[in-house]
């Protein structure tokens, strides 16, 4: 069986993810990201991540672009 995430729980799951790696990284970098990411009302304190959130989420999931996402030795 599969298990599907809406664009808003994989959101939040991506967060999730990243709020750990931060509590061991203390990256000031993930920091800032997480404080942009953080949601008022739903959307991110920086709006522009919503849009880039879905437009990732559309590249993710054209077929043609799951070569992105392996490890080559090609250069």
């Amino acid at each position: 069986m599969k298990e599907y995430l809406t664009h808003e729980e994989a959101y939040k799951a991506m967060f999730v993810f990243l709020e750990s790696y931060y509590d061991r990284s203390k990256s000031d970098d993930i920091g800032g990201l997480l404080g942009s990411m953080s949601l008022v009302e739903g959307k991110p304190i920086d709006q522009a991540l919503w849009d880039d959130w879905y437009e990732a989420i559309d590249t993710s999931l054209k077929a043609h672009d799951r070569a992105k996402f392996e490890l080559s030795d090609k250069k």
